[in-house]
């Protein structure tokens, strides 16, 4: 065991100082995030262990402070600096999810975001550091996120208030920082729930066993000679003015959902009624009472949820090279769904609720249904999904392909072309081309 492992057992002898104790955490903690925070979410299992390392740490520095708080206070701790703590943990926990899709791993990231704000923990000489201010804006983002993916609409709504009369607040304190970025990041998740509004009194895009057949109903291929899952997906988006928050488009947010199992109804009933706390977590994390959201969200009879890469605007270089990888990656009884929403043929498509809307629907059910049912493996191995834009008139046009980059001289190089995906067929792959210029991929 090495030392540093040590000196929350030798603080207990007074040997060293809590204060030191802590601090000497607090760096490695910082150490160990620094190094997880930027690497990708596609790649299978390979970064595990850097994720179990780092919540380690933090587990143990969370837990010593809770264990020495007022020691710690009394050396000089401040609040925002416990709630810079659980906002760290909650992005390792969303972080996680993103890699897995294993539900918990949100859940848990939205307990902790909601003990820092119902307790406050930036709000102390908020009005007297601009660096205070910055990071309870960004705390309030990465829950806005977190809370849109869980189906959390309330809670989006007030985050969006706080958001606003926060910026305000910050623009009239410190007149001399450019507060410009925020105001365009509440520009587009404003945009982005007007355009979503249509969704929100409608069942959830996420399979329910509240709502729909479980899958021992439904029928299944009798002569398949190879049981095969929806593994894993790739989902790709580029419009020149799409709608999104962050790097989460609207055709990515709906498809990520659809592309889960609501196994206990959870994510549905919490629109309905306020959830009930359960689970023996809530001692180690500090979260509990009525608004603690349901963690028993795991049904072992339902499949895991297939893990998703989601690519904001990538490169095509970007694109192959993560297709490459999760096609290399994927389990042997594996299928890859692949979802890309582009533009073709030079026609301009702005990402928009009714396009979006449209397209969703009839591609949820298609999606639901290769998560339990068997293919048949001497059938083709690759299935095209189109969508309403064949009706489109393409007369003139000649280019087969989605253009994923800035158009202009050059352009060619930020196409997809049907041929650039045939390498990969040598794996069952599903694809779904929502475009304009769809049928190129018949």
């Amino acid at each position: 065991m090495s030392q540093n492992q040590q000196l929350p057992q030798q603080s207990g002898n007074s040997n060293i100082p809590v204060s030191e104790v802590y601090w000497t955490l607090v760096a490695k903690a910082d150490k160990k995030f620094s190094k997880i925070r930027d690497l990708p979410y596609y790649q299978r299992t390979r970064y595990d262990t850097y994720f179990y390392k780092v919540f380690k740490v933090y587990t143990q520095l969370w837990k010593f402070q809770q264990e020495n708080r007022q020691k710690l206070v009394e050396a000089g701790l401040k609040r925002w600096e416990i709630g810079e703590i659980a906002s760290r943990i909650g992005q390792l926990y969303f972080g996680q999810y993103m890699r897995t899709s294993e539900a918990n791993y949100l859940s848990e990231a939205y307990i902790f975001y909601e003990a820092i704000l119902t307790r406050e923990y930036f709000k102390d000489g908020l009005h007297l550091d601009v660096n205070l201010a910055s990071k309870q804006l960004r705390f309030l983002a990465r829950f806005l996120t977190v809370c849109l993916v869980l189906n959390r609409r309330e809670m989006v709504y007030q985050l969006v208030n706080q958001l606003k009369l926060l910026l305000d607040e910050c623009k009239r304190t410190f007149q001399e920082t450019d507060f410009k970025e925020w105001k365009l990041v509440i520009q587009e998740i404003v945009k982005f729930l007007k355009a979503d509004t249509a969704f929100m009194n409608l069942r959830p895009l996420r399979y329910s066993v509240v709502l729909d057949l479980h899958p021992d109903c439904l029928p299944n291929v009798t002569d398949a000679k190879r049981k095969l899952r929806l593994r894993d997906a790739l989902l790709c988006s580029y419009h020149p003015n799409e709608v999104k928050f962050s790097e989460l488009t609207l055709d990515t947010f709906r498809m990520l959902q659809s592309l889960e199992w609501e196994s206990s109804g959870s994510f549905y009933q919490a629109n309905l009624a306020p959830s009930i706390g359960t689970g023996s977590g809530a001692s180690q994390n500090g979260a509990s009472g009525p608004s603690r959201v349901n963690q028993d969200i795991t049904d072992p009879t339902l499949p895991p949820n297939p893990r998703k890469a989601i690519l904001f605007r990538p490169s095509v270089t970007h694109f192959m090279a993560v297709l490459g990888t999760v096609c290399e990656e994927l389990p042997s009884d594996g299928i890859l769904l692949i979802y890309l929403s582009a533009s073709g043929n030079g026609l301009h498509v702005v990402s928009s609720p009714t396009r979006a809307g449209s397209s969703i629907g009839y591609t949820e059910n298609i999606v639901r249904g290769f998560q339990f049912h068997s293919i048949n493996s001497d059938s083709s191995s690759t299935y095209p999904i189109t969508t309403g834009y064949d009706s489109v008139d393409h007369s003139g046009d000649t280019a087969d392909c989605l253009h994923i980059g800035p158009r202009g001289p050059g352009s060619g190089m930020n196409c997809i072309y049907p041929s650039d995906l045939l390498p990969f067929t040598r794996r069952p792959l599903f694809l779904i081309v929502d475009s304009d210029n769809s049928k190129a991929f018949k």
